[in-house]
């Protein structure tokens, strides 16, 4: 078992017992412990089962027969919830310009309504982001499209705020650049 909390160079990886790994996380992770197990592939009683989901931009493709108001709320809860910072949140949408005026305007509705704040409260979606790297991150890709370049623009959230703790908006960019920021950086 390998689980949260456990180094690289755990023991648990070189111990015979080691059944399997499902990984979810950085490509070099990934890569340290596929190399610890293949130096103990002799040791094994089994070959261990090994799945690694690593470095991806997740996204949603919208049909045009699509329902309108489940797509959007797919959107909002596979990008927003743990405040976008899981590996499987969704990051981008490929919506049929005949869906994207209605759904566009759902997204608006649904995501200027998410509540953030302190995480005890109960009654908050989303509290702030995982530190200030990341604060720093999310808030140069907003600044790129809020610059108003015409590769992208800012359709709800885009507010920043690190006077107490790391709290960025829900935001949803625009744009039909596939070569823009946010279509290829985490």
């Amino acid at each position: 078992v390998y689980g949260p909390g456990a180094a690289i160079g755990d023991p648990a990886l070189a111990s015979d017992q080691l059944a399997g790994v499902h990984f979810t996380g950085s490509t070099p992770v990934f890569h340290s412990m596929w190399q610890t197990i293949g130096a103990n592939i002799a040791n094994y009683r089994n070959y261990p089962r090994i799945v690694g989901e690593t470095g991806g931009k997740d996204f949603i493709v919208a049909h045009p027969s699509a329902d309108v108001d489940a797509v959007a709320t797919a959107i909002v809860r596979g990008s927003f919830e743990y405040q976008g910072q899981k590996c499987s949140a969704a990051s981008r949408l490929f919506a049929p310009s005949s869906l994207w005026p209605e759904l566009r305007e759902r997204l608006v509705e649904q995501v200027s309504e998410l509540s953030m704040g302190d995480v005890s409260d109960f009654g908050n979606f989303m509290g702030a982001v995982i530190d200030g790297k990341s604060f720093e991150t999310q808030k140069q890709a907003i600044d790129e499209a809020q610059a108003g370049n015409g590769k992208a623009r800012v359709l709800v959230g885009g507010d920043v705020d690190d006077e107490d703790g790391w709290f960025v908006r829900p935001t949803v960019i625009e744009t039909s650049d596939p070569d823009f920021r946010t279509m290829k950086e985490e």
